[in-house]
């Protein structure tokens, strides 16, 4: 397999020339993407029907509302698990694919396992972290708490691609990701949050279209209070679980490519700075 820094992303880059590399990158992958993202999104929008909202919203007492939590504990535990590892594979592929033609989905997924467990696990200090940054920001309202979330997202970008290319180690991979993403902080944070905006239009956008066909029931409910109702039972029909898979087909390989870049960026400056140090010697 070739080096690393032979990755189409691996490079210095500013924000242009991240965004223009993510932009061609999703380009030239978009098909083996697309078919990979869909089957996922397909797998986790059928997983989800598991959970009945309408049971939810009927429930009136704090006893009906503490069984509910147990009775759907573990299946949204599974629906958790299995969307990280879909997150896993998606990212070994982006990483490894380029480099090595061999590498398909398929490999990826055999490949990817070895980092599964560890990546859960610093997924747990991770969400215990990001609880007690969001406890700072809402000290300081809105904004801190918009900055807590940009934050962790940062940090969380980093964990993957760290841990695949770097090596399977807990404290190495939390060591490296904190020192990458605090290195170049400012504009890791500013790129984040840009990519965070275009996500949430692009994905905004996207669920309008995939909502066209169920109009009806959406004027229905407006016109008719209680059938409110309906518009949750929307989220169950195969046709709606096939548009939003294709809505995840398109929006789902965009978070791993930034955080490759991301990853790649801040390698490729320390790659940078060490030969500069070298020269001045």
């Amino acid at each position: 397999m070739d080096q690393i820094n032979n990755h189409p992303l691996y490079k210095v880059h500013s924000i242009d020339s991240a965004m223009d590399s993510l932009w061609n990158f999703y380009k030239q992958k978009f098909l083996s993407l697309f078919v990979i993202s869909f089957f996922m999104g397909l797998v986790l929008q059928y997983l989800s029907t598991i959970v009945n909202i309408n049971d939810i919203q009927s429930i009136t007492t704090l006893d009906e509302m503490m069984l509910k939590v147990r009775e759907y504990m573990w299946p949204m535990l599974i629906i958790s698990v299995v969307s990280l590892l879909f997150t896993t594979i998606l990212h070994y592929y982006i990483i490894y694919n380029p480099l090595d033609p061999e590498i398909n989905i398929f490999r990826s997924a055999m490949l990817s396992l070895r980092y599964f467990v560890l990546y859960m696990i610093i997924m747990v200090f991770l969400v215990i972290a990001a609880s007690f940054a969001l406890f700072l920001g809402l000290l300081l309202v809105v904004i801190g708490v918009l900055f807590a979330a940009i934050y962790v997202m940062t940090i969380y970008l980093f964990i993957l691609p760290v841990l695949m290319v770097e090596g399977p180690s807990i404290a190495n991979t939390i060591s490296r990701t904190v020192t990458l993403a605090h290195r170049n902080f400012w504009p890791n944070i500013g790129w984040t949050a840009v990519f965070v905006v275009i996500l949430l239009v692009i994905t905004t956008l996207f669920s309008g279209l995939i909502l066209l066909p169920f109009t009806g029931k959406f004027f229905q409910a407006f016109t008719n209070p209680g059938e409110a109702s309906s518009l949750i039972e929307i989220t169950t029909k195969p046709l709606y679980l096939v548009l939003s898979a294709l809505l995840s087909a398109i929006t789902m390989p965009l978070l791993p490519i930034f955080a490759c870049i991301l990853y790649f960026n801040g390698r490729a400056r320390e790659e940078k700075k060490s030969e500069n140090s070298l020269l001045s010697y």
